[in-house]
């Protein structure tokens, strides 16, 4: 696989989407989770979704079970979760894991694109990749990086052409 681009996911209403729909958009994609210290980061995701949306921007929320089994709703309690406590109107994804032998191909990519310090796991929830134009891995930002804190950086992506 050369890019996300070459993936797919299935939504929280089980429906696929091919990642290749995105092609010359920024996306922000993060694992997440609905009953974690940092889950407030919703809001801030969504905020960054907002601004820059018409520019381009597409933030993509993956819930994940395996950090503290902290989302351990089914997929319709995430989203209602999600939409009424943070008015997220993101894409989000059916529930992943993102490390071990389950991960989901789109994270065994990401992971290996832009590995972490010290080791390539990930190693909580909200984990954040932001892709450019092109479908490559701009950076890789820690879960306790505010959404608001990536501004320079998905400005300078969306500046830039594929």
């Amino acid at each position: 696989m050369s890019s996300i681009y070459d993936f797919s996911a299935q939504d929280l209403s089980g429906n696929p989407i091919n990642f290749s729909d995105y092609q010359g958009d920024v996306l922000l994609i993060v694992n997440t989770a609905s009953q974690c210290g940092l889950t407030p980061q919703f809001a801030g995701l969504e905020a960054l979704y907002h601004q820059y949306k018409a520019s381009g921007l597409v933030v993509i929320g993956f819930p994940c079970n395996q950090f503290g089994h902290q989302d351990p709703g089914s997929h319709e309690e995430i989203g209602q979760f999600c939409q009424k406590n943070y008015g997220v109107s993101f894409p989000m994804m059916e529930k992943i894991d993102v490390n071990g032998d389950n991960a989901h191909p789109i994270y065994v990519w990401l992971k290996q694109q832009k590995g972490g310090l010290l080791v390539d796991a990930i190693k909580w929830n909200f984990t954040k990749f932001l892709i450019g134009r092109d479908g490559q891995v701009i950076d890789r930002y820690a879960p306790t990086t505010k959404p608001e804190a990536l501004k320079n950086d998905i400005e300078m992506a969306l500046a830039s052409r594929a």
